[in-house]
């Protein structure tokens, strides 16, 4: 299993951070784990394509999880020309109605969508790429998933839990991958909760946004739904995972100076390795 770090930076607009999005590969399957701004220019980066990925999942619906999954599925299925299957996509609701607005006949590129399937040269740039008309629509294939959900791969095991952030206005998930020999945890964007102590529990690496200095949120309820970096500290330690990555990190908090004081404190309660996100780093996990 590898884990690439696509975006590493908050809704803030920034030239070194683009937002939330990761890549897993694991088993014969190569997944995104939410692709929020800029996460698909890291993508392309990174070596890899849109028409490598297999599936998406998403744990919330904040825009910066979630922007640049128009141009993914668009992408994927211009260069992919009728080739390779439908990506599969998860995600809480509205995922579902989100695809249909999007990719729908009368969505936001329906006309587009209409326009590659009927003029002749988009038929023909359509044929240069492998394909055979008439062309199919792009459909992505959506199962909307709570908590709970398991979802079975080539070689691998999600398994969907509960993430502490902006409810009721969006359902928010994070997620834990197992494959052979190797396991990941995505918090999403979650503050502490017992769920996510018990999902990543034993884990080789957990992702898990530091959004904040501790100490310094400015109410209890910014800190319930994003937590500091604290409380990554204790989650970590009691959930025994070997390493935290930091991410989803603000201009605030990215100096050297609060860098190493942050690093500093995780390591005061827990003994695990430590990494702070950079876009586009690699990380095997496992043997």
């Amino acid at each position: 299993m590898k884990a690439v770090l696509l975006g590493t930076g908050s809704p803030a607009p920034s030239l070194t951070r683009q937002s939330s999005g990761y890549l897993v590969e694991v088993g014969a399957d190569v997944l995104v784990l939410d692709h929020g701004p800029g996460a698909h220019q890291r993508l392309l980066e990174s070596g890899r394509r849109s028409v490598d990925v297999t599936h998406a999942f998403f744990s919330h619906l904040h825009y910066d999880h979630c922007v640049d999954y128009p141009r993914l599925v668009l992408q994927r299925w211009d260069q992919g020309a009728d080739r390779i299957p439908d990506l599969l996509v998860y995600g809480p609701p509205p995922i579902k109605r989100m695809t249909g607005q999007l990719f729908g006949a009368d969505g936001v590129y329906g006309p587009d969508i209409r326009a590659r399937q009927e003029h002749q040269s988009s038929i023909d740039v359509f044929t240069s790429r492998g394909g055979t008309p008439p062309r199919k629509r792009p459909e992505p294939v959506v199962r909307e998933i709570r908590a709970g959900a398991v979802v079975v791969g080539r070689g691998w095991t999600l398994t969907a839990g509960y993430a502490s952030h902006v409810q009721p206005f969006l359902e928010c998930l994070a997620f834990r991958i197992d494959g052979p020999e190797a396991s990941l945890c995505y918090s999403g964007d979650s503050g502490p909760t017992e769920s996510l102590v018990e999902l990543a529990r034993g884990c080789d690496v957990l992702i898990h946004m530091n959004h904040y200095f501790s100490g310094r949120e400015p109410s209890p309820a910014f800190r319930a739904a994003c937590g500091n970096h604290r409380d990554n500290a204790a989650l970590a330690r009691r959930a025994g995972v070997k390493t935290l990555v930091l991410t989803h990190l603000t201009a605030e908090i990215d100096r050297p100076d609060t860098r190493e004081e942050i690093l500093r404190e995780i390591r005061e309660d827990y003994d695990g390795r430590v990494i702070w996100g950079e876009d586009l780093m690699e990380i095997p996990i496992g043997s």
